[in-house]
């Protein structure tokens, strides 16, 4: 199955929770999750599912791991990629699987406020706009370490859309484990985050037991 191209805004109607997967849009009056509070499709063309079930333990965590996926943008493959070696290191799989995703380049640029999404984050790193402890890396899925910095590269500076993301960083939630330095457009990555210190509203433990049935 391909990445998916639909309606963006579908996802988070889907999981009826807004997700934040367009940015700006998500903010203003015009996102669809305000406007249209209610399922895609048939199912939620008045307003409500047809049929009232009460879902299953298999159903509960498939809609978590599909709605994990969907924030981080990933797909299948790579996402059952990280629970795997997710599950071979030390310590907690579900804390273990939320710190390689949170670690990826195109995560940790989004955190730091240099993108709108992780979708547009990941776009402008496969354009090598952002080195990485002074080298070029164009690779989204990269591996940010504790003591890695993350820096605009020299010719990229004047990238409106960097300057106006960082207008509005203060919708994004200040995260201890980052650290940024508007003025010279680098940050750094100070510490592996513990779970309570990841802003994501999923349930990584039914994740982690969908995939070990």
């Amino acid at each position: 199955m391909g990445r998916y191209i639909g309606p963006v805004c579908r996802l988070c109607r889907r999981e009826n929770e807004k997700l934040y997967l367009k940015g700006e849009r998500c903010y203003t009056d015009k996102c669809a999750f305000n406007t249209r509070p209610t399922l895609p499709g048939q199912r939620g063309k008045f307003g409500q599912p047809s049929r009232r079930r009460k879902p299953k333990d298999y159903g509960i965590r498939l809609r978590e791991k599909q709605k994990m996926r969907t924030i981080y943008g990933l797909m299948e493959r790579q996402f059952k990629n990280y629970f795997e070696k997710a599950l071979q290191m030390p310590g907690q799989t579900g804390e273990n699987f939320l710190q390689l995703l949170e670690r990826r380049l195109d995560n940790v640029i989004f955190r730091l406020g240099f993108a709108p999404s992780r979708k547009a984050a990941r776009q402008l790193v496969r354009h090598g706009h952002f080195l990485v402890n002074g080298k070029k890396v164009d690779i989204p899925s990269y591996i940010v370490k504790a003591g890695d910095i993350i820096q605009v590269k020299e010719s990229s500076k004047q990238l409106e859309v960097i300057h106006e993301t960082l207008k509005k960083r203060g919708r994004i939630k200040e995260l201890s484990w980052l650290q940024l330095d508007k003025a010279h457009l680098e940050g750094k990555l100070l510490s592996i985050p513990t779970r309570a210190e990841i802003p994501t509203t999923v349930n990584e433990h039914l994740v982690v037991e969908f995939y070990s049935r």
